[in-house]
């Protein structure tokens, strides 16, 4: 039986870009094929990267710091310390097509590690667009006790099970120690266009 194209894919959570300060850190990889394609008004074709053997997403923990009816905003930037960064990528089903209308809810620690359990700081739900395509500004995360940097998300693809996940950050020390991390996970990164 062939993959539905409601089942969200690996390439849900890892094909993603981020900017960073005045030099862009850019999380991501080469999912530009669907959005050259959706301005001709035909169904965008299968993406390459959908067949190179990564299998599908994988659920992780949500944690304790979940709060649901998060506001519907893709910027969760404010005021204070951080690090900017921008995710930014593309929703595709197993059957490699990208799928419009996914609810992304985001959240994360703030630049020192905590988490708004009052309000909703650092919380935030889209949708991705016609060509399967998000955007979040936030901050780069913050460390607390016994966790490497990380983004939280739910994801839920129309009339399709919730898939709650985490992404990582290559090259942080304590991806080695977080008993948590999983390194199917990980995002892509690029700083100023470059990879890392």
């Amino acid at each position: 039986m062939p993959p539905s194209d409601g089942m969200i894919s690996r390439k849900t959570v890892l094909k993603a870009a981020a900017a960073l300060g005045v030099a862009p850190l850019l999380i991501g990889g080469g999912v530009a094929l669907a959005r050259e394609q959706a301005g001709s008004g035909q169904a965008p074709g299968l993406t390459p990267d959908c067949h190179d053997g990564d299998a599908p997403t994988i659920d992780q923990i949500e944690g304790p710091y979940f709060k649901p009816n998060s506001p519907l905003r893709s910027s969760m930037v404010n005021d204070g310390p951080g690090t900017r960064l921008t995710v930014s990528g593309y929703v595709f089903g197993r059957a490699c097509l990208p799928i419009s209308g996914v609810l992304l809810d985001f959240w994360q620690a703030d630049d020192n590690g905590n988490y708004d359990n009052v309000g909703y700081t650092f919380r935030g739900h889209q949708f991705t667009d016609a060509n399967g395509a998000f955007k979040l500004d936030t901050i780069v995360p913050g460390l607390y006790p016994g966790r490497t940097r990380h983004l939280h998300v739910k994801l839920q693809a129309p009339g399709r099970p919730i898939l709650t996940t985490q992404l990582y950050f290559p090259g942080e020390p304590r991806n080695n120690t977080d008993t948590i991390y999983d390194p199917r996970l990980l995002m892509n990164v690029r700083q100023n266009g470059q990879v890392r």
